[in-house]
């Protein structure tokens, strides 16, 4: 049988040699430290875990629900007044199978064989497969070091933003750790209009920024409104990643073409996953904010303690990952990769499987406590795959 030549667009699974050698490892009996897959080792909140079991005991709501909830919706409104103080009706939301999901299709909803798009490098790999499946052609603009892991327009040839059907930022970035400086959003949005172009800001981790810096809405920024959307999700700050929860924000043109898609392929959220979303946005806070603490704790037991033992990893700013260049002599992130999984035990991702100036980095996701965190850092000081100092 042959299969759609759309399957062409997209690589091999990049992690299959690497949990091949996990499985291999722990077959072994190896201690093994898994910092490789950002999904929370937090508990979801115990007001959000009861708000589904008591809706999953109502046989009604195992039907299909064709549509967000009201309440849902209006959930959505509150907490974006409560959390970010940006006020947003309901008719500028939608659902979203989790922003992967979400991201995953907007290409089909906004493209058209040929269209562009412009997307970071390093960038999460959903941002070219939505692009790619809606047949445009990614225009990758890069991020670097030296601007801060912040979108440079300045490389952006004008003629290439001026034909652009979308420019998607992400902020906290994966895998970079990047947040906005200050004015960097108000820049974004005078680009935007300067090109005609859509903005896309992916925010699922707003939740999770450090040194005393806010997470903020896109929608924080005057106009915004008319140049944007934004991805919203509860995975991350709540915990629910296996449940799906995230929301298109925004412009409403932008929202009602997404959701029409939608309607022609999904039957809508479950009904218990949409209770115990509301539950997320109308609860309380304060677990969120003492979360974002211990993934600060985190991030300074792992780039602090690299450091310490001579390998020069600089502070993650926000999101749950760290943004680590490799250690000399490694300038290929697979291998370095495979051998700290064969010598020191210690999983994480390679950069490139990010894009092509990933190259040269591995992405770390916080998801050890600092006293594992600690350990695994004297594995690699053991494996003598760094220089001490």
């Amino acid at each position: 049988m042959e299969f759609s030549k759309r399957l062409d667009l997209f690589g091999d699974e990049i992690f299959s040699a690497l949990n091949q050698r996990k499985v291999a490892l722990e077959a072994q009996g190896r201690t093994l430290f898994n910092l490789s897959v950002g999904t929370p080792d937090f508990e979801a909140p115990a007001h959000v875990k009861q708000a589904l079991m008591d809706a999953a005991k109502n046989q009604d709501n195992w039907k299909y629900s064709l549509r967000d909830l009201p309440e849902l919706l209006d959930a959505v409104c509150s907490y974006y007044q409560r959390r970010f103080g940006v006020a947003i009706t309901p008719d500028q939301v939608m659902s979203v199978n989790g922003s992967q999901e979400g991201m995953g299709h907007l290409g089909l909803a906004l493209c058209d064989e040929g269209s562009t798009v412009l997307l970071p490098d390093p960038g999460y790999p959903v941002f070219t497969a939505g692009a790619k499946l809606g047949g445009a052609t990614p225009w990758y603009y890069p991020l670097s070091a030296e601007k801060g892991f912040l979108p440079d327009f300045d490389a952006i040839p004008d003629e290439v933003a001026d034909r652009a059907k979308y420019m998607v930022v992400s902020l906290p970035a994966n895998p970079v750790g990047s947040v906005a400086r200050p004015g960097f959003y108000e820049e974004l949005v005078a680009y935007g209009k300067a090109h005609d172009l859509l903005i896309v800001h992916d925010n699922a981790y707003s939740d999770i920024i450090f040194d005393g810096n806010v997470g903020r809405s896109f929608f924080n920024t005057p106009g915004a409104e008319e140049v944007g959307v934004e991805f919203f999700s509860l995975s991350k700050s709540f915990n629910v990643t296996g449940a799906r929860i995230s929301f298109l924000v925004g412009r409403r043109d932008v929202v009602a073409a997404l959701r029409k898609l939608r309607s022609q392929i999904d039957f809508g959220m479950f009904l218990p996953v949409q209770y115990a979303a509301i539950a997320a946005l109308t609860g309380p806070l304060d677990s969120v904010k003492a979360q974002c603490a211990a993934y600060q704790a985190r991030r300074d037991a792992l780039c602090g303690g690299l450091r310490s033992i001579g390998w020069n990893v600089p502070d993650s700013h926000g999101s749950m990952f760290v943004w680590a260049p490799l250690p000399a002599p490694y300038t290929k992130s697979m291998d370095f990769c495979m051998d700290l999984i064969d010598k020191a035990g210690v999983i994480c991702t390679p950069g490139l499987s990010f894009g092509p100036r990933g190259e040269g980095y591995v992405r770390f996701a916080l998801v050890l406590p600092p006293e594992r965190i600690a350990q695994a850092v004297e594995a690699i000081r053991v494996s003598g795959l760094v220089a001490q100092p």
